[in-house]
Formats: structure tokens, C-alpha cells, sequence
């Protein structure tokens, strides 16, 4: 059995709630023990597109991302409106802010 379950809004936070929503009307739909087993215990990947990426994560300065990524200031804004990215631009993208990640991961506070 497919089913597809798409979200809609005018932010990703909407998008995902919907999406989210949209998901558990489904399962709400069956009885306990006839939910599908593609339905038990699910997980969700989401994506973005760059401009969804910085809309979203509206915290992180672009154009010191793109500084710290050795990408000019100007391509990235050419990307965040979704003008064309090459597969590598994506990948770098993607591993700078994996780095970040662990980075951030690793700091420990104290008073």
C-alpha cells in the first residue's frame, strides 16, 4: 500500500505541522492492530532547498556562512532565492553546516 502524505503552508514550521497532522488523521483512521505496518512507528527526513534552509534557520547569518564555506556572499544569495546550485555547491553547503553541528555539539558551558 502507498500513501502520500504531502504538508502545506506559508512557513516550513506550517508545512511541518501540517504534515505532521496530515500523518496522524491517517493512523488515526485504523483500528490499533490493523495500522500497517508502514504506518507503525514512523520517522520523519525532512529537506530544504536553501531558501527554505535560511527562512527557517533565520539565526544563521548567510553571509558568514557563506565566508566560513569560501562561497562569495552574492552566489549564496543567488541560491537562497533559487536560482540554479551545482550538486558540489549543495554538498559543500550541506557538509559546512554537518561541521557546524559537531562543533556545536561538542561545547560545554559552565558558570
Amino acid at each position: 500500500m502507498k500513501t502520500l502524505i504531502i504538508g502545506d503552508g506559508d512557513s516550513v514550521s506550517e508545512a511541518k505541522a501540517d504534515f505532521e497532522n496530515t500523518a496522524q488523521e491517517i493512523i488515526s483512521t485504523y483500528d490499533t492492530g490493523n495500522l500497517p505496518k508502514e504506518l507503525q512507528n514512523l520517522t520523519f527526513e525532512y529537506h530544504y532547498d536553501i531558501g527554505a534552509l535560511f527562512n527557517y534557520y533565520d539565526f544563521i547569518n548567510m553571509s558568514k556562512l557563506a565566508k566560513r564555506i569560501g562561497i562569495s556572499d552574492s552566489l549564496m544569495r543567488h541560491y537562497k532565492i533559487g536560482e540554479y546550485i551545482s550538486q558540489s555547491q549543495l554538498q559543500k553547503i550541506e557538509d559546512a553546516l554537518h561541521d557546524i553541528g559537531k562543533d556545536f555539539s561538542e561545547i560545554k558551558l559552565f558558570v
